[in-house]
């Protein structure tokens, strides 16, 4: 009789690509594998294929409306009842909580039925979730080094799980030579990021020609923000592929010399196991300042350099940018720095940990 794993993620690609790294590797190992999340869910799901997905009421509780709250801690309370109902039929073998808000109501009756819990942390900071549940927690998975966040459990730093698309596309970085082509990547998470599309373009117009000349660039732009940028950058005879998500965005990391993007887990992780440089700016107004975080390990490592929104003017941009061209041996060393932190066997630790634990 296989054994059941129930995962549970928060709607966003941070979240989720690391429980379907490990869904994945768990059906490939026998097991029966669930998955309780959200609505926000639905346009990442497309790798969830032979994984049963439930959804789960939950919410974010608001510190700054009381009717919000009561609602959110009304939402959380009916989708642990659901939750409950959900554990009692599938009968999982070990819950794994990879944090957001979702994961709570099904943590929650996870403890309750005395199924064991193990939380993974993708973030070099413990979001609220995984902060709440880490008192129910057996065992805490970290990605990246740190004290542990499941203070009562064994704590293990296994990496954090990337898609098998991220492992098929890893290569190894070649940096461009005097006068070759600069493959710069720009993007801004699973959103998108509207100071990259205006920012940029400026930036581009301030370089010298000789630098300018060379840049090719993919550029991840929101619909409405996209004709101006593309009017932009064809003024500037810049070489650029702009599009508001990219499916293949593994292939496009592997393919550049260059990557500008914010530093959620899943975008650090994914700079590390493909082993490029980056320019990391992360999102500005995180509650936790999780991205900061992470950005801080990779810069720490050497294999990225970090700038604070406010500081990234198109002045600065240009600067860094003419530095990074006419300096390729400064990519080849933090391409090698990024590289060394990567860890491309997360998904076999994280599922040896979550089999080790359900036996215990």
């Amino acid at each position: 009789m296989p054994k059941i794993a129930l995962l549970s993620a928060g709607g966003t690609g941070g979240h989720l690509f690391p429980a379907e790294a490990l869904g994945r590797e768990l059906i490939a190992r026998g097991w029966q594998v669930h998955l309780a999340t959200d609505t926000r869910a639905s346009h990442f799901l497309s790798g969830f294929d032979g994984i049963e997905v439930h959804e789960i009421r939950s919410a974010t509780p608001s510190v700054s409306s009381p009717i919000k709250a009561i609602k959110a801690i009304a939402s959380l309370g009916l989708g642990t009842l659901s939750a409950l109902k959900l554990i009692r039929r599938i009968k999982p073998s070990v819950f794994v909580g990879f944090g957001g808000y979702p994961t709570a109501p099904p943590g929650v009756a996870a403890a309750i039925l005395k199924v064991p819990v193990v939380l993974h942390e993708a973030n070099a900071t413990p979001g609220r979730a995984n902060k709440f549940l880490a008192r129910f927690a057996t065992t805490g998975a970290r990605s990246l080094p740190g004290p542990a966040f499941a203070k009562k459990a064994r704590d293990v730093e296994t990496g954090n799980p990337v898609r098998d698309a991220v492992l098929n596309a890893r290569s190894p970085f070649i940096a461009p030579g005097p006068g070759d082509p600069i493959k710069l990547l720009v993007f801004g998470g699973s959103q998108g990021a509207q100071v990259f599309s205006t920012l940029l373009p400026a930036a581009l117009s301030l370089l010298d020609d000789t630098v300018r000349n060379r840049i090719e660039l993919t550029l991840q732009v929101r619909d409405e923000d996209k004709p101006a940028c593309e009017a932009e950058l064809a003024r500037l005879n810049i070489v650029a592929d702009l599009a508001p998500f990219f499916k293949d965005l593994p292939s496009r990391i592997a393919d550049a010399h260059l990557v500008i993007a914010r530093a959620g887990a899943s975008t650090v992780s994914e700079l590390a196991v493909l082993g490029r440089p980056s320019l990391l700016v992360p999102y500005p107004y995180a509650l936790d300042h999780d991205q900061s975080a992470n950005a801080a390990v990779l810069s720490a490592a050497g294999g990225a350099e970090v700038i604070v929104q406010k500081q990234l003017t198109p002045e600065e941009l240009a600067k860094r940018l003419t530095e990074f061209a006419n300096t390729p041996e400064r990519l080849d060393m933090m391409a090698a720095a990024a590289a060394a932190m990567g860890r491309p066997d997360a998904t076999d630790r994280l599922a040896d940990l979550v089999a080790e634990t359900a036996r215990a």
